[in-house]
């Protein structure tokens, strides 16, 4: 069991919300690791999980502007992988194509899947940015699928940047927050506060474990090897290539 696994297994809501509370810390130490762009990732981030989603909601028909849909591609992009060639083609669509689209996207919701195709008809949007997109309007319905949360759910791994495998992702998501909403005492977990609980477990654990110390999460898989020697974990997987559109 991999240790975003780990957490995803975890039913104590105790420790989903201390992790929650270690999100920017953990964001901090991932932008040390980025050295010179530490400053552009951190100012990013702040934009993308405070500032827009206030801006979007403010709104009379929820939406986003060019120069929004440009910058949070951006985000996704400094976040993850860099490929210049999708913010170029995010950038290739009209003012009047990304408010149309918007707007059409965030008012088909709940239907997130009618949402998502709507929002990939843009140039340079697949699932992974379409929800995004969404995420940022409407956390209460849909979660970012960023890969370090996908690829804590063993049946979901490799990631694949299809609209069947972000909806299996988001179900999961909408799984573990009802199952965490019935015994908090907040009822405040939303997918997309599950994912960035799954983000912040997964990158901590590969660039600085020690902010997860404490929490002490027990690997079944690891214990039943213990108990049967000779037997072997087996690993999983990558493909060798991905869909350039996410």
């Amino acid at each position: 069991m991999s240790a975003g696994e780990r957490l995803y297994c975890c039913a104590d809501p105790a420790v989903w919300r201390a992790v929650h509370g270690r999100y920017w810390t953990v964001v901090e130490a991932k932008a040390a690791v980025k050295g010179k762009s530490s400053g552009k990732f951190l100012a990013l981030e702040k934009w993308y999980q405070e500032e827009l989603p206030v801006v979007i909601s403010g709104r009379t028909e929820p939406s986003l502007t060019h120069s929004e849909m440009v910058k949070l591609m951006e985000w996704k992009l400094t976040r993850g992988k860099f490929r210049p060639r999708l913010q170029q083609l995010v950038g290739s669509n009209s003012e009047e194509a990304v408010l149309t689209c918007t707007k059409r996207a965030f008012h088909l919701l709940p239907d997130v899947q009618a949402a998502v195709a709507e929002l990939s008809s843009l140039k340079g949007l697949g699932p992974a940015t379409a929800s995004a997109v969404l995420a940022a309007g409407a956390p209460g319905v849909a979660a970012f699928m960023a890969d370090e949360a996908v690829e804590s759910i063993a049946d979901l791994r490799p990631v694949q940047y299809t609209a069947k495998h972000y909806l299996l992702f988001l179900q999961r998501m909408l799984d573990k927050t009802h199952e965490l909403n019935k015994v908090s005492n907040e009822q405040d977990w939303t997918p997309h506060k599950v994912e960035l609980c799954l983000w912040t477990w997964a990158v901590a654990n590969q660039i600085q474990p020690s902010l997860l110390e404490e929490f002490r999460l027990n690997d079944p898989a690891q214990k039943e090897t213990n108990q049967k020697p000779g037997r072997r974990k087996a690993t999983i997987g990558r493909p060798s290539k991905r869909q350039k559109t996410e």
